[in-house]
């Protein structure tokens, strides 16, 4: 397997190791080769890993890509995260104290090369801070309080930074870990049967409405769950759950995926789960995934200020232009006229470094398959809003949707169906709508989404509170394998 360190600039890594590729993440990122490659670890050592730069699609696209990323793109958020790291300081208080206790000083500076601290005494805590945050480079941050020390900030670091008396111990470590050296993860644990259905009354477009979230609610009881909703203020509360339900739309920057990864790492089953989130909310992630895996799509391109020309020679116009994160008909926008196209493309990349251009495909409505575990569960079609070339029109503050029929799995088109389930497939196994088109007798897959719209009457049409059932019947039977497990 090939090894690649990948940074902002060449000279952030100047270390000559065998075995061992350095290129920068600009190359990493566009050069189509890398994309071809099948197998590599990719060690991202990028100056910054702020969501959607550079060094965020590292991680992002290293994953979509087969190749495994250190950090993944799971532990860059994290690392962004002072509930995670609470949680983690919490986890480890017995060792901080034992390690920091000879410390006089009321703050203290930990740093972590590849799982290693230069000092034996804190080669533990090193090692089990990176099981929890597995990165190349950080540094931990500690403060003394009343009771005791805690762990106030954790953040990469830069080769730069590094103290030249530390090179020639980073150095060995990096080759230990090169050579397959590695600190081992940490064993999750399993905690009750509670179900947690994560809801938000102040959602303007929540995926579930009140009807369908009663239907849950009462084919989670005759499962045999304890059914409670939560609200965005109650995450210190998951450690009483066994299972975690969001039905609030989610986001990366958001409380959800918050929620998601918090119980997670509690040991709770969750749908949805923190990396189906990461993967469905970001179509860069998508396009290079469903291209992978020659799972046909609308002709697609990767856009950075770099190619942004050529999007007009290649997908021609009217051209779509999607944010990353878009959602609900957010951040997509058709463009008809050249001149508009450069505008668009420059406000997009204000606020990502890649961006998703894909050829306009108009079709009277979308197939929306929902699958669970590898399952199809139900199909609908979301007809286009009158007068408009997407599901939603949004008008100012207000809106106007396309009308919405379902079918039975069986009814839909073969094709429909079993493309559906081999793209939900390449996400994981748990809940997803899968939304596609009928081009010429193509059926092209447009997004996979976590968290699908379920609302009473339209996504229930067919199978009604058995619906309702199969859903939180696959979380039951998590539930109870972790627990039987644990015994």
């Amino acid at each position: 397997m090939r090894q690649l360190v990948v940074v902002s600039r060449l000279e952030d890594w100047p270390l000559d190791l065998p075995g061992v590729e350095t290129l920068t993440a600009r190359d990493y990122l566009t050069d189509p080769s890398w994309s071809k490659l099948r197998s590599a670890r990719v060690y991202n050592l990028c100056r910054s890993y702020r969501y959607q730069a550079n060094g965020y699609y590292v991680s992002l696209l290293a994953s979509a890509r087969g190749h495994k990323p250190l950090p993944s793109i799971g532990t860059v958020q994290d690392l962004r995260s002072p509930d995670v790291i609470r949680l983690g300081s919490g986890e480890l208080s017995r060792l901080i104290e034992h390690s920091l206790k000879p410390i006089q000083s009321e703050h203290f500076v930990l740093s972590l090369y590849f799982g290693r601290n230069l000092a034996r005494r804190h080669d533990a805590l090193a090692r089990a801070l990176f099981n929890l945050f597995p990165a190349p480079l950080l540094r931990a941050e500690f403060q003394r309080l009343a009771e005791g020390w805690v762990l106030r900030r954790l953040a990469p670091m830069a080769f730069a930074e590094v103290p030249e008396a530390h090179r020639d111990f980073l150095i060995e470590a990096a080759q230990r870990y090169f050579s397959g050296q590695r600190p081992r993860s940490a064993a999750r644990r399993a905690g009750r049967f509670d179900l947690a259905m994560l809801v938000n009354p102040r959602e303007s477009d929540p995926p579930s409405d009140e009807a369908a979230l009663k239907r849950f609610e009462q084919a989670g009881e005759a499962l045999g769950f304890n059914v409670e909703r939560i609200g965005p203020d109650e995450i210190g509360r998951l450690a009483e759950f066994d299972a975690l339900f969001i039905r609030e739309t989610t986001a990366v920057n958001h409380h959800t995926f918050r929620f998601a990864r918090r119980a997670a790492a509690e040991g709770l089953v969750v749908v949805d789960d923190p990396e189906s989130i990461l993967k469905c909310t970001n179509k860069v992630y998508l396009a290079e995934l469903l291209q992978r895996h020659e799972i046909a799509a609308p002709k697609t391109m990767l856009v950075h200020k770099d190619n942004a020309d050529r999007i007009e020679r290649e997908l021609g116009l009217p051209v779509v232009l999607k944010q990353p994160d878009s959602a609900f008909s957010l951040g997509v926008v058709k463009v008809h006229e050249a001149e508009e196209l450069k505008v668009r493309v420059a406000e997009l990349l204000k606020h990502s470094d890649l961006i998703v251009a894909q050829e306009y495909l108009p079709t009277p409505f979308d197939w929306r398959v929902g699958v669970m575990d590898g399952r199809a569960l139900y199909v609908c079609r979301y007809h286009m809003a009158r007068g408009h070339w997407q599901i939603i029109h949004r008008e100012g503050e207000g809106k106007r949707e396309g009308a919405a029929d379902s079918l039975s799995v069986g009814e839909a088109p073969e094709a429909v169906v079993q493309t559906a389930v081999r793209a939900a497939g390449l996400i994981g196994q748990g809940l997803y709508g899968v939304d596609l088109k009928e081009v010429d007798g193509r059926v092209l897959v447009i997004e996979i989404n976590d968290n699908p719209s379920i609302d009473a009457g339209v996504e229930d049409a067919v199978l009604k509170r058995a619906l309702y059932r199969e859903i939180l019947g696959v979380i039951y039977k998590r539930v109870t394998q972790r627990k039987l497990g644990s015994d």
